[in-house]
């Protein structure tokens, strides 16, 4: 009886080890395939004027994306300044003071709805309460929306990773005469650094690649502008036109636009995790 049990167990996990397998295959693949595509495409756009002309008028020859990678390093460099200490702060609260609280299950709760919103609903509520109300798109606009995207990330991750922190941790500090604001900025966070930057680079890779909450904040702008109040060119938004329209010039600079943002999220996760692999063996 007891060989027949473990018989069927390991028949058992037999069948689930190898649909684990095949399922782990067939993503792999679909990802491969994509980024084959991505990466064929991609380079062959690569070029000088890509990354110093502005984007071109339609039907003209040439131009490149130098107005919307400046646009989209302002857009998401503001929101990261603006969600880092937002969401590590309430992160903070939430794992550290939040345990009895009801203003934490209500942060807790409202972190879930915009963790499950979908971007262009956030994107809908910037464009009520700041571009219907000042009467034009702005880069402004566009930071909010990201940042709107970005907190509930960090802050979130920044919860969790501060409750792996062993509590012999705190006990030990607490023991040591340190304040509980001491405790949770300068020993459990600095315990728990690389997961707290893991929320950042998660955060960061998600809003560098938003569409639709542009659309409705920063729009896009044509000609290289560095004004935050008026309508702001952005990668995303220039890949989405340039994809749909009839114009090959266009088109490839849509590749070589998809293949930055694939880069540059691919780049600062290698480097971050390198970094701070280096410091806590340190």
């Amino acid at each position: 009886m007891n060989q027949n049990i473990y018989r069927k167990r390991v028949f058992t996990n037999r069948i689930g080890l190898t649909l684990s397998m095949l399922a782990m295959a067939m993503g792999l693949f679909v990802l491969l395939w994509i980024m084959f595509i991505l990466f064929k495409n991609g380079f062959q756009a690569l070029d000088y004027n890509l990354f110093f002309k502005s984007t071109p008028a339609p039907g003209s020859a040439g131009g490149g994306l130098a107005n919307a990678i400046v646009g989209s390093l302002m857009l998401v460099g503001f929101a990261t300044l603006i969600s880092t200490p937002i969401g590590i702060l309430a992160g903070i609260y939430l794992a550290e003071y939040g345990d009895h609280s009801k203003t934490a299950e209500v942060t807790r709760f409202m972190t879930d709805i915009m963790l499950s919103a979908p971007s262009i609903v956030l994107g809908l509520f910037v464009y009520a309460i700041m571009v219907a109300q000042f009467k034009h798109f702005s880069g402004w606009a566009g930071t909010v929306a990201l940042s709107l995207i970005a907190i509930p990330v960090v802050l979130r991750t920044t919860e969790n990773m501060l409750r792996l922190v062993p509590g012999s941790l705190r006990e030990a500090a607490f023991a040591l005469g340190a304040p509980r604001w001491k405790v949770a900025t300068m020993v459990t966070l600095r315990a728990a650094k690389s997961g707290v930057v893991t929320g950042l680079l998660l955060a960061l890779a998600r809003i560098s690649g938003e569409t639709a909450p542009l659309l409705f904040t920063a729009l896009n702008n044509q000609f290289f502008s560095l004004d935050m109040n008026a309508p702001m060119s952005n990668l995303p938004v220039v890949i989405f036109q340039f994809a749909l329209s009839p114009y090959e010039d266009w088109v490839r600079l849509a590749w070589g636009g998809a293949l930055l943002i694939t880069l540059t999220v691919l780049v600062l996760n290698i480097l971050a995790r390198v970094f701070f692999r280096d410091k806590i063996s340190a």
